[in-house]
This record gives C-alpha cells, structure tokens and sequence, in this order.
C-alpha cells in the first residue's frame, strides 16, 4: 500500500514544472519552476509558506494549523492523520501552486473567503 507521503509525491509530480528533491531538515521538498512550495515530514506532516493573510485564512477554516516551529512566520503546517488527509494536503499544495504560477494569470478559482 502507499504511503501517504508516497501518494502526495505522485501527485504534485504529475504537475507541470514540479521536483521533488530532499529537504534540509529532512523529508521530502517539492518545488516549482525551482521555488520551493513546501515540503513533507515523513507521512506525518506537510510545511508550507503561505502569505501570512492565507495561512490565517487557512488555519481558521480548520484546513491548516500554524507552523509548528515558526507559527508567526506565514508558514502553516498540515498534519496529514494518514491516508484519510492526503486530500486535504494535495488541496493546500495545489492552491500554492496555483498561487506559484498563476503570476499575471487569469484567477485559478481557488477561493479563501469566507463562508457566511
């Protein structure tokens, strides 16, 4: 069976421009167009740099929780609870992505506003 981790990998490399590559704390970096878009712990959890105003956005609707060595920094961290929250992590690593190529772009429809 797959890993979690295993299945985010073989995702975000199906996207265009995207490596993988080790990280230097450890586990496994993602990049695209050679900027980094976060990167995973293991199958445990997902780090990713966020605007600071997205990751609040973020950690309030419950999608994300603040870093968990830096959690004033902007970035979110996004622990994955096993297959059941490999959607949950794709989701995040597409809307930065998205955020990450979508520069002088039409907007993607990826929306952080808030539900009335």
């Amino acid at each position: 069976m797959e890993t979690p981790s295993e299945a985010v990998k073989r995702e975000l490399l199906g996207w265009p421009g995207v490596t993988v590559h080790d990280h230097r704390f450890g586990g496994i970096e993602f990049r695209v167009n050679g900027r980094e878009m976060g990167h995973m712990h293991g199958d445990e959890l997902a780090d990713l740099p966020f605007p600071k105003d997205v990751g609040k956005k973020l950690i309030s609707k419950g999608k994300a929780s603040p870093h968990h060595f830096i959690p004033q920094s902007g970035w979110i961290s996004c622990y994955v609870n096993g297959q059941e929250g490999v959607p949950n992590v794709i989701e995040l690593f597409r809307m930065q992505y998205e955020r990450m190529t979508g520069y002088g772009k039409k907007p993607t429809g990826v929306s952080l506003a808030q539900s009335p």
